[in-house]
C-alpha cells in the first residue's frame, strides 16, 4: 500500500507470522493473535470468492466441526459435495446440519462412493424426512463457475475422490478452483502407509497432486494437523459446552456425535477445521513451497524432482482453538 497507509490485517499477519519463528516475540505477539485479525483493508479477491467444502463428514467429527464454522463465518459458502459417500448418508447429514444452523442456501451434492463403510458413526442422527441429495457434482460445480468471474475456493476435506472425476469430466473447471486439501504428510507417524485421506483413495491423489501443479495447490499436511494442541475430548471446554442442558441443536448434534467416535477414539483432532481456516486465510499456519512425489500407494515424500505443492510447516494451535471457540461461540 502506498501513501503511508496502515494495512491491520497485513501488520496481524506478519506478527504472528513473526511470533512463530522467533519466541522473543511471543509474549508480545500472542494477546493480538487470539484477539484475531482486525478488520482487513484491501482483502484479497480470493477471500470473499465463493467456496466449495469436499467433505466425508460422518465419521471423525472434525468435519462436523468444520463445515458449521463454514456455514457460520463464510456467507460465500456456496456447495458441499460429499466424498466417500455411504449411500447418501453422508449428504443427508450434510443437509440436516447445514439446515440446523440456518444456511438452507446451500446446496448439496452427493459425491464419489468408494465402497468404504468403517469410517462411519452416526447411523440415525439424521431425520428420515431428510430427502436424499442430488448426485450430480460435475453439473454443480459447473453451474456455480460459470455464475462465478473468478476462481472458486475448493475446501478438501477428504480424498481427493471429486476432483480427479471433475479432472476427467471437464478439467476446465478444474483450472477455475483454488485448492485448499486436508491431507498428505511428509513424516507420517505410520511410515508404512499413506496419510488417511491419500490412502481411502490412493489413485487420485497419486493423479491430482501433479495435476495440480500449474495453480500451485495448498495442502494442509497429517504433520501439522496430527496434535492433541487442537484435540477435543470430553474434558475440553468445547465438549462442555455442548453437554449443557441449554446447548443448541447443532451442539447437541456435535456432543451425540463426539460421543459416538469417543466410544472408540480418545478425541477428535480438528484436521478440516485447520484447513478451513488456511482457506480463509486465517495467518496462524505457516506454509513453504515443497517439491514431493508420491509413491504407488499415495505416501508422500519430498524430492527436487517432484511436483511444486504449498504445504503446511507450522501452526499457532493456542490461538487455532481460540479462534475455534470464537466462531462456534
Amino acid at each position: 500500500m502506498g501513501g503511508g497507509e496502515v494495512d491491520p490485517g497485513g501488520e496481524w499477519a506478519a506478527l504472528a507470522g513473526t511470533s512463530a519463528s522467533f519466541e522473543e516475540f511471543e509474549e508480545l505477539a500472542g494477546p493480538l493473535i487470539r484477539g484475531g485479525p482486525p478488520p482487513a483493508l484491501g482483502e484479497p479477491a480470493i477471500a470473499r470468492a465463493p467456496m466449495i467444502v469436499d467433505t466425508d463428514i460422518g465419521g471423525d467429527p472434525d468435519d462436523t466441526v468444520a463445515l458449521v464454522v463454514a456455514a457460520r463465518l463464510v456467507p460465500e459458502l456456496r456447495l458441499v459435495i460429499t466424498s466417500d459417500e455411504y449411500g447418501g448418508e453422508r449428504a443427508r447429514f450434510a443437509r440436516y446440519l447445514l439446515d440446523l444452523v440456518g444456511r438452507t442456501d446451500v446446496r448439496v451434492v452427493e459425491g464419489s462412493d468408494l465402497g468404504n463403510s468403517r469410517m462411519w458413526v452416526i447411523d440415525g442422527l439424521c431425520p428420515a424426512e431428510v430427502p436424499r441429495q442430488g448426485t450430480d457434482v460435475v453439473g454443480a460445480v459447473s453451474e456455480l463457475c460459470t455464475a462465478t468471474d473468478g476462481r472458486i475456493r475448493w475446501v478438501g476435506m477428504g480424498p481427493l475422490s471429486n476432483l480427479a472425476m471433475l479432472q476427467t469430466e471437464q478439467p476446465e473447471l478444474v483450472s477455475q478452483l483454488v485448492v485448499t486439501q486436508m491431507g498428505g504428510a511428509i513424516n507420517y507417524r505410520d511410515p508404512t502407509r499413506a496419510e488417511h485421506n491419500f490412502r481411502v483413495d490412493p489413485q487420485a491423489a497419486i493423479r491430482m497432486v501433479p495435476a495440480l501443479e500449474p495453480w500451485l495447490p495448498t495442502f494442509v499436511l497429517s504433520d501439522v494437523t496430527f496434535n492433541p494442541a487442537m484435540e477435543i475430548t470430553k474434558d475440553s471446554p468445547l465438549y462442555r459446552r455442548w453437554s449443557r442442558p441449554d446447548a443448541r441443536p447443532f451442539e447437541r448434534l456435535f456432543r451425540e456425535h463426539c460421543d459416538r467416535w469417543m466410544a472408540k477414539y480418545p478425541g477428535t483432532m480438528q484436521h478440516d477445521a485447520l484447513t478451513l481456516a488456511a482457506a480463509m486465510l486465517w495467518p496462524g499456519v505457516r506454509f513453504v513451497r515443497e517439491r514431493v512425489v508420491l509413491d504407488s500407494s499415495a505416501r508422500m515424500s519430498q524430492s527436487d524432482d517432484g511436483t511444486e505443492i504449498v504445504i503446511s510447516v507450522s501452526a499457532d494451535y493456542t490461538a487455532f482453538m481460540a479462534w475455534l471457540e470464537k466462531a462456534l461461540g
